[in-house]
C-alpha cells in the first residue's frame, strides 16, 4: 500500500493521479470519427417541406461542448481520479495501551513488623516495614503496565489499594500504613482469601480474563487463627489461575511467637505455582524482588495510531450532483431552442450550418 500524507490528508493509492493526462492523450491520438454527406442548400426550404408533406432530417455535424461543459467535464476528470486515489483524513494521535498482569501485594502489618534489624540504602537503621516500603518503591518503578493492588493484614485483612495502574497513588496509599494498624497477630490464610476473591470481582466486572494474576506476601511470622488455613487458600488460588509468591522477612531460626513457619510459606508457593524467598535484610529483600521481576516480565504494550475516514465518496457524489445539473440544463436549453425555432417558422439549426435531407 502505497500511502502519501500531506499534513492531516492521506492518499491510500496516489499512483491514480498518473492517470489525469489520460483524455489529453485520447484526444490526440484518437481524434473524433467524422463522416462526409452531400448536401443541397434549398431556399424557402420550410415551405417546401410544408408542401410536400415531409419531415425534414440533420445532416452529419459536429457538436462542440459550450465552456461550461467542458470546464464540467475537467473538474468531474479530477474528482474520479481523486476519489480513486482514496483521499483518508487523519484524526488526532490516540494512544493504545494493553496493561500485562493484575499484582496484588499483600504486607503483614503486625507488631514484629516494627523491628530496627534492616539497613536502609542510606545505611541507616530501619524497620523491617520502612525497608519494605523502600524496596517496593523500586519494585513497582519497573512494573510499567501493570496494575497493582494492596492488601494489609494483622488481626484482619482489608483492601488498601484496589487495581490500579497509578503507580504514584499505589506508593502513596503504601507510605500511609504504620506497623499493628491492622493488629498484632498475622491472619495470613484470610489475606490470601481475600486476595483470590479482589482477583475474581476485578476480572468479572472488567471482562478480563486473560490477564495473569500474581500475588506477592510479605510476612514475617506464621499465621495464627486465620478462617482459611493459607495451604487450603493456595490451592484454590492455583484452581483461579493465582500465582503466589512468598517473601519471608526475618531469621528462620527464630523461635516463639515471632518465629516464621517456613513449611507453610514454601507449600504455599508450591502449591500456587510461585516460589519462596527469604530475606534476612535489605539486600535480600531487594534480591527477592529482582527475582520475582524475572519470574514475572512485563507485559506491556503501548501503540499510537491515527483514526482514520476516507472521504472519497464525497467526491463520486459531488461529480453525480454536476452531471444531474448539466444534463437537466443542457435538456431545457435544447427544449427551449427547438420551441422558439418552430414557434417562429425558422429553419432548424442544423440545416442552415451544415444542410439538409428530404
Amino acid at each position: 500500500m502505497f500511502n502519501f500524507s500531506l499534513i492531516d490528508l492521506e492518499f491510500i493509492h496516489p499512483w491514480w493521479f498518473l492517470a489525469l493526462p489520460l483524455p489529453l492523450l485520447v484526444v490526440y491520438f484518437v481524434p473524433a470519427y467524422r463522416t462526409k454527406q452531400s448536401a443541397i442548400k434549398v431556399p424557402f426550404f420550410s415551405q417546401l417541406i410544408e408542401a410536400l408533406g415531409e419531415t425534414p432530417s440533420t445532416g452529419a455535424n459536429q457538436l462542440m461542448p459550450s465552456w461550461w461543459q467542458r470546464m464540467t467535464l475537467v473538474i468531474s476528470w479530477v474528482l474520479i481520479i481523486t476519489a480513486l486515489a482514496k483521499p483518508t483524513i487523519l484524526g488526532s494521535p490516540q494512544v493504545r495501551e494493553s496493561f500485562g498482569r493484575d499484582v496484588m501485594v499483600l504486607v503483614d502489618l503486625s507488631g514484629s513488623m516494627v523491628e530496627q534489624d534492616f539497613t536502609s540504602a542510606s545505611g541507616q537503621k530501619v524497620s523491617r516495614l520502612d525497608a519494605v516500603k523502600e524496596v517496593l518503591a523500586d519494585f513497582v518503578k519497573a512494573r510499567e503496565g501493570d496494575r497493582l493492588g494492596l492488601i494489609l493484614f494483622g488481626d484482619a485483612a482489608f483492601l488498601q489499594t484496589p487495581f490500579t495502574a497509578d503507580q504514584d497513588v499505589w506508593l502513596a496509599l503504601l507510605n500511609q500504613t504504620e506497623v499493628a494498624m491492622a493488629g498484632q497477630s498475622t491472619h495470613l490464610g484470610d489475606a490470601m482469601g481475600l486476595a483470590i476473591k479482589v482477583f475474581d470481582q476485578s476480572h468479572q466486572e472488567k471482562g478480563d480474563e486473560d490477564r495473569e494474576k500474581v500475588a506477592i506476601v510479605l510476612t514475617d511470622g506464621n499465621d495464627t487463627d486465620s478462617f482459611v488455613e493459607p495451604i487450603e487458600a493456595a490451592k484454590v488460588a492455583k484452581a483461579k489461575g493465582v500465582r503466589i509468591h512468598m517473601i519471608a522477612m526475618g531469621d528462620p531460626q527464630t523461635v516463639g511467637e515471632t518465629a516464621l513457619d517456613m513449611d507453610t510459606i514454601k507449600r504455599v508457593a508450591q502449591e500456587s505455582g510461585g516460589q519462596a524467598f527469604v530475606a534476612l535484610d535489605r539486600q535480600a529483600l531487594s534480591a527477592a524482588y529482582q527475582e520475582i521481576g524475572k519470574l514475572e516480565p512485563q507485559l506491556y504494550e503501548s501503540s499510537t495510531y491515527r483514526p482514520k475516514q476516507s472521504i472519497h465518496h464525497y467526491l463520486i457524489a459531488v461529480v453525480v450532483v454536476m452531471y444531474l445539473v448539466a444534463f437537466s440544463l443542457a435538456t431545457l436549453n435544447r427544449r427551449r431552442n427547438s420551441r422558439k425555432h418552430w414557434n417562429s417558422g425558422a429553419e432548424p439549426k442544423e440545416a442552415a450550418s451544415e444542410g439538409n435531407h428530404v
